[in-house]
């Protein structure tokens, strides 16, 4: 990074501008006075329009992966996610500086004068509390620049995805990516985590990783018991600590009133939240430690989190099907999130089933994943609920091509107490949906990195 100059008017190019973190970093560089340039392999797609057209509309030009970028920009270095392997032709086209995307929204954050910085991560949550985080900022007045893993539906728009907001200068609130360790980039002013669960790596693993991250924090922590449990002795003694549900901040009341989710923290009065699960009301009670951390007074936040509209693919309601099935849409991908997604669902269908469809995001999460969602799913599922996988979606590049969710599906049925379903075609989901979803039951649809789930789950609903 010393050599390289990341200063307003230098040109960027992005390989793998498609993707919901690299999108929204172009658009923070562009909004900043930089001038970018990005490719995708995938532009194409019509799933992937919305992020592709938007980005186009604000001005950032779009090329195909095939190196031809070279001909139309000089860029003065390219940016890359963990997503682009070595080989691709963007990187063999152009003789220029590679550098990660980590370390550009690393840097970028460091030359930003007189700004409050404050990263947000952990195995499950983060993105929806990034953004929650950041909106009720944006009500209260505080007017903070966000980038986001996922899109917040306030702030898209033709020429916006959504998942960057551009604010005042001073305060940066940022969703600090695990998967690929690269976290460890980052020095935030505060940080907020949310937990330490079972996604890319081990629970010891990501321990080791999550102390790394902590120990570049500058002045205040805001964890979660559990987290701060297996952290305590990795948390540098000069950072200000709080710790929620299962300490400084508690949730004291949790309850549906005439549909609507009331949640009280530390008994003090309570509020309505957008949203069901304990699990959202759990981000709630982050979002409160932190910003009081930051100075915000409880009431502000409150008001503030009654009126969030959500992320894009975050249990978005799609609609419902001839048969009067509620269709739910959601980005869940690792055990905990399903579990979390499938008790939101629950909680609407007292009377009812859930149809619980899950797309794994590749062949390696699902064998990372294989032995600890089957005891989490004879915990979490209802008799009448019922749970059915699609194969794994695959992405293209380098594969094992293993396990299938068919094998996967065939042992939960032998080791588990119920059956488990596999689907070959989404076609065969929607027959069978058709057949047997009642007005009562509910259809969820998971997984991640496919943006045609969304619209998948919409077509159930015509």
């Amino acid at each position: 990074m010393d050599n390289l100059k990341l200063t307003s008017g230098s040109v960027i190019h992005f390989a793998g501008i498609g993707g919901i973190g690299m999108s929204g970093l172009a658009k923070m560089f562009a909004e900043n006075g930089f001038m970018v340039s990005g490719s995708d392999r995938d532009a194409a797609r019509p799933e992937n329009q919305r992020i592709i057209k938007a980005l186009e509309n604000s001005g950032i030009r779009i090329f195909p992966q095939d190196g031809s970028f070279i001909r139309s920009v000089k860029p003065d270095f390219m940016v890359y996610s963990s997503a682009v392997e070595e080989g691709n032709p963007d990187f063999t086209a152009a003789e220029i500086p590679r550098i990660h995307r980590s370390q550009a929204l690393a840097e970028a954050i460091r030359q930003m004068q007189n700004c409050v910085s404050v990263a947000v991560s952990g195995s499950a949550g983060k993105t929806t509390v990034t953004a929650w985080l950041a909106e009720t900022m944006f009500l209260c007045g505080m007017a903070p620049s966000c980038l986001n893993g996922g899109l917040l539906n306030r702030f898209a728009s033709d020429s916006n995805p959504g998942n960057y907001i551009h604010g005042s200068g001073q305060y940066m609130i940022f969703e600090a990516d695990e998967s690929d360790k690269s976290l460890t980039a980052y020095s935030p002013d505060f940080a907020l985590l949310m937990n330490i669960g079972t996604d890319h790596y081990s629970k010891e693993e990501l321990t080791a990783v999550f102390g790394r991250f902590i120990a570049n924090v500058k002045r205040g922590l805001v964890i979660e018991a559990s987290a701060y449990e297996r952290l305590k002795r990795l948390i540098p003694p000069h950072l200000k600590v709080t710790v929620f549900d299962g300490g400084d901040w508690e949730l004291t009341g949790y309850h549906q009133t005439n549909g609507k989710i009331m949640i009280s923290i530390n008994h003090l009065p309570e509020f309505q939240i957008p949203m069901s699960g304990r699990h959202n009301a759990v981000n709630a009670l982050a979002i409160v430690a932190m910003l009081d951390m930051l100075g915000l007074p409880f009431e502000e936040t409150a008001a503030g989190l009654t009126q969030f509209q959500g992320v894009w693919r975050r249990f978005d309601y799609a609609g419902r099907m001839t048969s009067g099935a509620r269709v739910y849409d959601d980005y869940a991908h690792n055990v905990e999130k399903i579990c979390s997604c499938i008790n939101s669902a629950q909680e609407l269908t007292p009377g009812g089933r859930v149809f619980a469809i899950f797309q794994p995001h590749g062949f390696g999460p699902l064998g990372f994943m294989r032995q600890e969602l089957l005891p989490a799913l004879e915990r979490i599922l209802r008799q009448e609920d019922r749970f059915i996988f699609l194969p794994p979606f695959y992405a293209g590049g380098t594969s094992s091509f293993k396990p299938t969710s068919q094998e996967v599906a065939a042992e939960y049925s032998r080791l588990g107490s119920r059956e488990y379903f596999c689907y070959s075609e989404r076609d065969l989901v929607r027959a069978m949906l058709a057949e047997e979803a009642g007005g009562n039951d509910l259809v969820l649809i998971m997984g991640a990195r496919d943006n045609s789930l969304s619209s998948w789950a919409k077509t159930l609903t015509r």
